[in-house]
């Protein structure tokens, strides 16, 4: 059983990526890490990576490679037979009115001899036979062989398309293991010191960026190349002339391509930057809408959308001009050869060194050639918005993780709760001392309060004992096994936490509490809730257990929803429970109740109540009074009143 199972309640900050469904309400918010806990994985980033998502399934990209090869020599092969279908056409239009009976080259000698040299060279191109008219029957087979290449060749691409998106759609669900893998292995603190908002848009706007890139740009990166190589070497079989004037165009289509994807990167590096910024800005304006109406701070969070959305129109607009700019730039180019195409196409087949068929079919090959091109310039312009979103997704894949459990981890069996803290130093900050050289037994069974003023550690203590952090030096010790001996899912599934802020699901009550619990069946479930006190307000409920909740439990209190979480805790049956700041946010008749719950489930485990309400910790067998750090005080209530130090002025000022 995983040790999320043991999480019950608290500060929901991402739990949509399970890695982090609750915070302990560190005092003060952790700065960045000082040094990643593991060294980041190799990786850069360009077009190269992006593509080398593929890898897995190049055996596929061959294949997609082979059928392109098929498809563009089937296509190469049609501008041939419909020049020699022109030129049948031709020659018997001609022939039909030549006298029958007299040979070609008389007919051409002929024209000669007339002194209409330009007719005859043109009519040196074809196969004259006076007097025979059209051979309809040769016509039809070139027109029928044409058909079916044309049909094999559609059928050819549409296979090779189905073929690159399963290839991409395989791809990206590898990488999307990959994202949710890596979320499972980030430590607590690059939760802390990144916004939702940005992190959701890395793992969903990007990826399906980098997958739409993939989509539109596999097939044609993989073609284009094929297409211009088969067909250049077909236009320098038909014309050499022609094959250098359609290639002259090439340079400056070339450099306006490069000139416009230099340009455009960094507009789409500026665009999903602002996009995630964006979703920061969102996610937390939503989540935090309460504060926002309470602190009448709406026109101010209006005015930081409003600023966040112009950044990412002005910058997706510059990407999406400038990209789309390269199409109409190739297409002005691709023009200009086909005038250029024409002008001497025709010139050679006055001279009688082309047909017209011949001329027809480099047409059709000139539009053959530039369309690859083009697609191999709309590409590199797709592949700039890919890579920038490529770029942040590998950003984060590279993030340094926590540190891995051990590679042969303690199993302890049964714990009976004995926490020792020996000479543990922690910062989050390294010019920031928090907890230094802290010593502290705790025996079985007992609860220990740990109170003092906001930022003095105290649920930094909470974050070390679930290694959310990891202490930097000294041991953490459970009934004698140092804690970073166990695996983290063995910890946690031995430890329940019940926080200030109440989690909870869509889903009935029953299925809230038996989260606590893989397995948990309905009369465990019962159990929890009468035992924490509960069951006697589900009961009253038109259908009790099965009462459905949404996300924010609308139409509970907030002492309904703690009981929920401590009906969960219950049921998880923990060795070690933490309670941080569990009974803040209730009224003062429904805290008796939350205590009551909070009593049952205390029963015989080792507990830790963080409080700023010191009412609910008078009868703990410890208090610790926190300061800096440091333990300043420790003992029991009266003890503490009775040494008029730190304590009892706490005790006074709430009192008072």
């Amino acid at each position: 059983m995983s040790g999320a199972r043991r999480w019950t309640g608290g500060r929901h900050r991402a739990s949509m990526f399970g890695a982090r469904p609750y915070d302990l309400g560190v005092e003060p918010e952790p700065a960045p890490e000082p040094a990643p806990e593991s060294p980041p994985q190799p990786g850069g980033t360009g077009v190269a990576q992006v593509f080398g998502l593929l890898r897995p399934y190049r055996g596929r990209i061959i294949v997609m490679a082979l059928m392109g090869l098929l498809g563009v020599v089937l296509n190469a092969a049609g501008p041939l037979l419909l020049g020699r279908a022109l030129d049948l056409i031709f020659a018997g239009s001609v022939s039909r009115n030549l006298p029958a009976g007299v040979s070609r080259d008389e007919v051409i000698a002929g024209y000669r001899a007339d002194g209409d040299d330009t007719l005859a060279d043109v009519l040196s191109t074809v196969d004259l036979v006076p007097g025979s008219g059209v051979d309809f029957t040769a016509l039809g087979r070139l027109l029928a062989i044409a058909t079916v290449l044309y049909l094999v060749a559609s059928a050819v691409k549409l296979a090779q398309e189905r073929m690159a998106a399963r290839a991409v759609q395989l791809a990206i669900a590898d990488l999307r293991e990959r994202v949710q893998e890596k979320l499972a292995r980030l430590p607590l603190a690059y939760f802390d010191r990144n916004p939702r908002g940005d992190l959701i848009s890395r793992v969903t706007n990007d990826v399906d960026n980098v997958q739409q890139t993939l989509q539109q740009a596999l097939g044609q990166l993989v073609t284009a190349p094929i297409a211009v190589i088969v067909v250049l070497g077909v236009m320098f079989y038909v014309s050499p002339l022609l094959a250098v004037v359609v290639l002259a165009g090439v340079p400056l289509s070339g450099i306006i391509v490069s000139r416009l994807v230099m340009k455009s990167q960094p507009m789409f590096e500026r665009q999903w930057a602002a996009t995630g910024t964006l979703n920061a800005h969102a996610e937390e304006t939503y989540s935090g809408h309460s504060l926002v109406k309470v602190f009448d701070q709406r026109e101010g969070a209006e005015r930081d959308f409003d600023a966040n959305n112009e950044n990412l129109r002005d910058a997706a607009a510059r990407a999406g001009f400038i990209s789309a700019a390269i199409e109409p730039a190739i297409m002005f180019v691709s023009n200009l050869t086909y005038v250029a195409v024409t002008a001497v196409g025709a010139l050679r087949v006055v001279t009688g060194n082309l047909s017209l068929g011949d001329v027809q079919a480099f047409v059709q090959y000139s539009g053959q050639f530039s369309q690859p091109v083009g697609q191999l310039a709309d590409a590199s312009g797709r592949l700039q918005s890919g890579v920038a979103s490529a770029a942040r997704i590998f950003d984060f894949l590279d993030a340094g993780e926590q540190v891995p459990d051990t590679g042969i981890p303690v199993q302890p069996g049964h714990l009976w709760g004995r926490i020792e803290f020996r000479d543990v130093s922690f910062r989050y900050d390294p010019e920031k001392p928090l907890i230094d050289h802290l010593t502290l037994m705790v025996e079985p069974g007992s609860t220990v309060a740990v109170v003092g003023p906001t930022g003095a550690g105290k649920s930094t203590l909470g974050n070390l004992l679930m290694r959310f952090y990891e202490v930097n030096s000294g041991r953490i010790l459970l009934d004698g096994h140092d804690i970073t001996r166990l695996t983290r899912a063995d910890l946690r599934s031995r430890t329940s936490m019940v926080l200030q802020e109440t989690w909870l699901f869509a889903g009935s009550i029953a299925d809230n509490i038996a989260y606590g619990r893989e397995g948990a069946t309905r009369a465990d479930v019962a159990k929890a809730g009468w035992a924490t006190g509960l069951d006697s307000f589900v009961r009253t409920l038109p259908d009790g257990y099965d009462t459905k909740l949404d996300e924010d439990a609308t139409g509970l209190s907030a002492g309904e929803r703690q009981l929920i979480t401590l009906a969960r805790a219950f049921l998880a049956e923990p060795v070690l429970l933490l309670l941080d700041e569990a009974t803040s946010s209730v009224d003062t008749r429904t805290e008796m109740l939350v205590q009551r719950g909070m009593a049952a489930l205390q029963a015989g485990r080792t507990t830790f109540i963080i409080a700023h309400r010191l009412s609910t910790i008078r009868h703990a067998d410890l208090i610790l009074v926190m300061k800096d750090g440091d333990i300043v005080e420790k003992g029991r209530h009266d003890q503490l009143l009775r040494a008029g130090g730190v304590y009892a002025d706490l005790v006074l000022s709430q009192d008072g």
